[in-house]
């Protein structure tokens, strides 16, 4: 039998709860064949399935005084990690919904894979008027869902660490920097785009036509996310609907969301 490969998640203060934790833990274990460990990182592990492996949050090592935590998810990447150097590993945010066979998120070959952000959204023509920020933007990875090895990329953590005022000063989140910092060393990949699809994007109909047709799923798409708004809890309690866009019947996507 192959070796485990580990599911990592994060949870910190109130916005997500155990719940939140335990159903991203289902939707794994129905979809997730080969053998697997599912952490969550978090301060707080009351309700979490027992089958879900709860250690405390890592520490981002900012300096003393500094309590800028928007970057967090950084303090996946020390050297270490809880014991687990060397170790595949795929982070998946709490506000997304596993629809389908994981497989291709630990066959497909690179050594860093994460979204690329802009295949979650339209286009933005507008955005070409400065060139250099639109090839920057273009190539900017979306962090919801990643696969890295334990402790290979501890150089990104450790140059953040080093001057974190020039990093928050420079990028404006930790997608950002984490993205140049890898593009710059040619590590950097992008999943195939419609593996992790936005709800908003690419399943529902474009502005008028969702009143003639529910929301669907792309073919060959394994993750959904809620990119923008409306977000996921939104969505799941019939929040997301606009006059220019109806929700419509997403009994798939609830089915998915609550998977046993």
């Amino acid at each position: 039998m192959s070796d485990p490969v580990l599911i990592l998640t994060m949870k910190w203060g109130t916005l997500y709860g155990a719940g939140d934790v335990n159903r991203l833990y289902r939707q794994v274990r129905r979809h997730l064949a080969r053998p697997f460990r599912f952490i969550c990182f978090t301060e707080d592990g009351r309700g979490i399935d027992p089958g879900v492996e709860v250690l405390p949050l890592p520490e981002l090592g900012l300096p003393k005084g500094n309590t800028d935590t928007r970057w967090r998810k950084l303090a996946l990447f020390q050297p270490d990690l809880g014991g687990f150097a060397g170790m595949t590993a795929l982070f998946l945010d709490l506000d997304l919904v596993v629809v389908d066979d994981m497989s291709p998120f630990f066959d497909l070959p690179g050594e860093f894979l994460i979204i690329r952000d802009d295949d979650l959204f339209r286009p933005k023509p507008l955005r070409r008027i400065n060139a250099q920020r639109d090839a920057f933007l273009h190539s900017v990875g979306n962090s919801s869902v990643f696969r890295y090895t334990v402790g290979a990329h501890a150089d990104v953590l450790a140059g953040y660490l080093a001057d974190s005022a020039a990093a928050a000063r420079d990028y404006e989140h930790e997608q950002q920097y984490l993205s140049a910092v890898l593009l710059a060393q040619g590590r950097l990949s992008y999943w195939p785009r419609g593996l992790c699809v936005s709800f908003k994007n690419d399943c529902v109909p474009r502005n008028l036509r969702s009143y003639l047709r529910d929301p669907s799923l792309p073919p060959g798409a394994r993750i959904v996310l809620f990119a923008g708004n409306p977000k996921m809890a939104d969505v799941f309690s019939g929040k997301g609907n606009r006059w220019y866009r109806r929700i419509g019947n997403i009994n798939w996507l609830r089915q998915a969301w609550t998977a046993q």
